[in-house]
């Protein structure tokens, strides 16, 4: 690979995943602060604030699908010795941890006696680190067919992103609880009390498998401007095919449940996440270097995750903002807090950067 492909290829990944955690961090911040009287549809701004909301976890999954499989398949070797299958499993079983441990019901690590049967629910639930966490997983699954029975990933992947999509209907319509154990159902349904169950979510994480993949198989895509045209032709079919599917619904039924349970709407949002990829793309083939911070943002998700959660929502070791300012702030308020937020992870970041790479000067 070349320096100018590497290059080009962690600006166009890491403007994504920048973009991803700021949306993230604001995002979160705004629902937890914002008083209800400014929560009105009629407002243009807060529609396009709801508008995106929506998209940032769809963006944020496709983010990590795409980063996890272009670093899996950029080392050419097989799947039993591929040094990213051990580091995949070892970030599934952290990302799956963290979840649980910032849900966990007690303070108290090991007395259960005083939890409610309302926190065993909280806990039970599926929230972005399992989601991600299962993602990954899957993507290797997929990858070892793949490989195994040597088809294309693009075909693997995408069947499998189509099954997460299409059996979402089907499998909310299914009371699980009362068929599977209550933490197995957090995975499958909504009704659990799950942020992002598997269906339709995880179809994200492995959608962005199939773009990792090219990635990783095409060092030189980003040379031409053929590619960003490529993802915009992609995303635009699949917002084409989503308003036609909400189209054929009101002709049918007179009524669309576009923006609440329809497979419509997990289509769209793939088109837009393609759109926003082609035109980050684009933005990268005209620029030879980004702000340092913008790569650093995006390669530490994680920590930035973990970290402004705990101060918005607490755990079951501290209180979070949401016990003091739950929705009474006006706009102004809110917008000054998730600013603070955003420059808060912003200065974190800078600083553990600044102490890894002072201890490795240390070390050499």
């Amino acid at each position: 690979m070349t320096q100018s492909s590497k290059k080009n290829r962690i600006i166009f990944i890491d403007l994504m995943r920048a973009f991803a955690v700021l949306q993230m961090v604001q995002g979160h911040t705004v629902d937890v602060l914002l008083s209800n009287d400014y929560r009105n549809m009629d407002y243009p701004l807060f529609h396009f604030w709801f508008f995106m909301r929506g998209m940032t976890a769809p963006i944020f999954l496709f983010s990590a699908g795409t980063v996890f499989t272009y670093l899996l398949r950029l080392v050419n070797e097989p799947f039993e010795t591929n040094p990213r299958i051990k580091k995949g499993i070892k970030r599934f079983c952290l990302l799956v941890f963290l979840g649980y441990l910032l849900r966990y019901p007690t303070p108290t690590i090991i007395d259960f006696s005083k939890v409610t049967s309302e926190e065993w629910k909280t806990f039970y639930s599926v929230d972005v680190l399992h989601l991600i966490g299962f993602g990954i997983l899957f993507l290797m699954i997929s990858a070892y067919v793949a490989e195994k029975l040597k088809l294309r990933d693009y075909s693997v992947f995408s069947i499998s992103a189509l099954i997460f999509f299409g059996l979402y209907q089907p499998f909310s319509a299914i009371n699980w609880q009362e068929i599977v154990p209550q933490f197995i159902a957090g995975y499958l349904y909504y009704g659990s009390g799950s942020n992002f169950p598997l269906f339709p979510w995880a179809g994200y994480v492995i959608a962005g498998g199939v773009l990792g993949s090219y990635l990783a198989k095409h060092p030189n895509s980003f040379k031409s401007i053929v590619f960003s045209y490529w993802l915009a032709a992609a995303g635009a079919f699949f917002v084409i095919i989503a308003l036609s599917g909400n189209w054929i619904e009101l002709a049918l039924y007179g009524k669309s449940n576009f923006w609440t349970t329809s497979p419509n709407l997990i289509l769209f949002r793939l088109g837009i996440v393609l759109l926003l990829n082609s035109i980050v793309s684009f933005i990268s083939l005209k620029v030879n270097t980004i702000p340092r911070i913008f790569i650093l943002l995006g390669r530490n998700t994680l920590l930035i995750y973990v970290v402004h959660l705990t101060i918005l929502y607490g755990s079951a070791w501290n209180p979070g903002l949401i016990s003091l300012f739950d929705k009474s702030l006006n706009v102004w308020s809110t917008a000054s807090m998730a600013l603070l937020m955003i420059t808060t992870m912003t200065i974190m970041v800078i600083i553990l950067h600044k102490f890894k790479s002072r201890f490795k000067q240390v070390e050499a």
